[in-house]
């Protein structure tokens, strides 16, 4: 994962879970200012988990996605609003038919600045109505015991687009950030 500093300053790095990280991945990989994205596993008890071992739901760790961004370019708040508009924070352990402790929503803070902004993000996103009266059952936690996924796992949706999991449920979220964010999309290469 690459770590320079940008013309803004130096980087800021949030890690967030919403699901399969195949998900998360390909959406913040499109996002303007995010300089950097590794699927990975954390908060959970086993050192270096192997995938197999994630998925059975039996370490602790959840699937997730470290986000390095310039946080002169995007803010840690719009870094999460996408977040909350590309998964759905209120289905406990769940994101569509991916179910387990591993698939659970979650923001893992580096620093008590980030953990402020999560929870206030939160806060308001509950006090909004917008999910109706589902509550918002993203964990908050401080990052800990993270490792990066296997190789095959990084830039998966890139480099299997026509897979039936990217084509039928990656692809509508990325589409969906598309439409939601359409001034927040990189421009392509």
């Amino acid at each position: 994962m690459s770590t320079a500093t940008t013309a803004g300053g130096p980087p800021e790095t949030i890690t967030l879970g919403g699901g399969c990280f195949w998900c998360i991945e390909a959406v913040y990989l499109r996002v303007q200012g995010v300089t950097a994205v590794e699927s990975g596993y954390c908060n959970g008890h086993s050192v270096r988990p192997t995938y197999e071992q994630v998925c059975s739901g039996r370490t602790g760790h959840a699937e997730v996605v470290r986000v390095t961004f310039d946080p002169v370019a995007i803010t840690l708040r719009e870094v999460l609003e996408i977040f909350f508009v590309v998964h759905d924070p209120t289905t406990l352990n769940r994101q569509g038919n991916d179910s387990g402790t591993q698939y659970r929503s979650g923001i893992y803070f580096e620093t008590p600045q980030q953990e402020a902004v999560a929870r206030g993000v939160v806060a308001e996103m509950a006090a909004s109505g917008t999910y109706g009266k589902r509550p918002i059952v993203t964990e908050i936690a401080p990052l800990a015991n993270y490792s990066r996924a296997e190789d095959y796992h990084q830039r998966y949706f890139e480099n299997h687009p026509g897979q039936g999991y990217c084509a039928f449920v990656v692809a509508p979220k990325v589409e969906k950030f598309r439409k939601t964010f359409a001034d927040r999309v990189k421009a392509a290469a």
